[in-house]
């Protein structure tokens, strides 16, 4: 039966997100907030389910298939998204469940676009739960990234296939094993930014809930000002920098720790994402230089805010809506961007627009010597025509769906940039949009219910590579 092995996993994943909902719970109680019954309940509910699933599903012969992985990687997105937005419609907040599950699936995608206000006042075990969720989102993707999406050859991801990944029956095993490693460093850098936010003046409790958002580049914060609320250079810097060790291959990490220090700088996909990020900062800088006398003071909101839009968190410390027309189409194109494939970030990776310029320098090069021999290739290696291939399906799937979700947006009655901007924010999981009604200081409250079930479905299948959520609805993959 093609669903007990992906039923099976999905009910230990509810298991996990019952001990999880605990969290919250106690720090509610700490806090004596009553919302730790919301939490309490939600956990039960997951855990009730969660053992069904897995006591229904049981197999002594138990692997999984390609087909399998494509409906595990999909479905428990889906579920943890379901089941984690039950605190929502459980607490005082008086929420819609399309309003709960909105958060709940902007969370784990580590999007960061949310309906709620007024977050100085919420509950903490609330605001907790928000970045926990993303936390959790931010690390699953990176295992996604790193051990599932290679073997599923989805966009060009096989790009990154490790020695352990030689079949498809091993994909559990060898994802917990990955997990385990890059867990470890993923919580570490966690502690380490949260302890620097704490020194350089954030309350402990918002520093924890800061670092954990960061590191997941997701940018739930737990204020309505976002970062803006400490004006803060030291704390602005700490999370620029955090957010950028975020959006960088994870992979590496592991391999420095190995003792390749030198790895991470020689990697050239972290080369062009770190200069495209430098540009980009230059560029918004001496932009916003041409009207007022002072550089260091466009210096710093430059930097801050650039780096959050391109890694696809999107804190922000000013409304950057009044920095003009020209800030917000690049901020447009920087959103769909994103950062490094096997990292945190979304939208659509560096290496991808490498290998996309290496085919057209093929092609041109082809074209001026028709008897030559020209290959594309990446980090110096040669790239082999399949990967060129799916990258390409990849881009043409990506530029598709921005235009189908830009259209039903319009159609449904939103505004041209509400359109245009809600559609890159939610299919490159970066969180706020552009404009006066989904904007940097605004949420996502006023957009209509089936508005937001539209950026719900950009939100997943944006943050699984489009690919992997597009496959399981073709009749053909359930032939057989």
């Amino acid at each position: 039966m093609i669903f007990q092995p992906v039923l099976y996993v999905i009910g230990y994943l509810l298991s996990a997100l019952s001990i999880i909902l605990c969290i919250p719970a106690a720090v509610d109680a700490f806090y004596g907030d009553n919302q730790w019954q919301s939490f309490t309940f939600a956990s039960l509910i997951s855990l009730f389910f969660g053992i069904i699933l897995i006591l229904g599903n049981k197999s002594d012969n138990f692997s999984i298939s390609l087909k399998q992985a494509f409906l595990v990687t999909t479905l428990s997105w889906i579920f943890v998204a379901f089941f984690g937005s039950l605190p929502f419609v459980f607490s005082d907040l008086e929420l819609s469940f399309t309003d709960a599950f909105f958060e709940s699936m902007s969370g784990i995608t580590t999007t960061g676009s949310t309906i709620l206000s007024g977050l100085d006042t919420l509950p903490h075990g609330i605001l907790i739960w928000r970045s926990l969720l993303q936390w959790f989102g931010g690390i699953g993707i990176v295992v996604i990234a790193i051990a599932f999406l290679p073997i599923l050859k989805v966009g060009g991801m096989q790009l990154f296939h490790t020695e352990s990944s030689d079949s498809s029956e091993k994909v559990l095993p060898r994802a917990g094993q990955i997990a385990s490693i890059i867990g470890i460093i993923y919580f570490f850098l966690t502690i380490l930014c949260a302890l620097l936010l704490w020194k350089f003046g954030m309350p402990i409790f918002d520093s924890i809930a800061h670092a954990m958002t960061t590191l997941a580049t997701g940018g739930f914060s737990t204020s309505d000002m976002s970062i803006g609320k400490y004006d803060n250079i030291n704390i602005e810097f700490t999370i620029g920098i955090f957010m950028i060790l975020g959006s960088l291959p994870f992979i590496l990490y592991l391999q420095t720790l190995k003792g390749n220090l030198s790895v991470i700088f020689k990697d050239s996909q972290v080369q062009f994402f770190i200069f495209l990020v430098i540009i980009s900062i230059l560029i918004v800088t001496f932009w916003r230089y041409q009207n007022t006398a002072s550089l260091f003071n466009n210096f710093r909101p430059a930097f801050f805010n650039t780096i959050s839009i391109f890694t696809g968190t999107g804190y922000t410390t000013q409304d950057f809506n009044s920095w003009g027309p020209f800030i917000i189409i690049l901020f447009l194109f920087l959103m769909l961007v994103g950062g490094c494939a096997g990292s945190t970030t979304c939208g659509i990776k560096i290496f991808r627009l490498q290998i996309l310029y290496q085919s057209a320098k093929v092609q041109i090069f082809k074209l001026l010597n028709p008897h030559g021999v020209s290959l594309a290739k990446y980090n110096k290696k040669p790239v082999s025509g399949d990967i060129t291939s799916s990258v390409m399906g990849y881009f043409f799937m990506f530029i598709i769906s921005y235009i189908i979700i830009a259209l039903i947006l319009s159609f449904l009655g939103n505004d041209f940039l509400t359109s245009l901007s809600g559609a890159a924010t939610s299919l490159a999981n970066v969180g706020p949009g552009l404009g006066n009604v989904i904007g940097p200081t605004k949420t996502f409250a006023e957009l209509s219910d089936i508005t937001k079930w539209v950026l719900i479905s950009g939100m997943l299948i944006g943050r699984l590579e489009l690919l992997s959520v597009f496959i399981i609805l073709t009749p053909a993959f359930w032939r057989n």
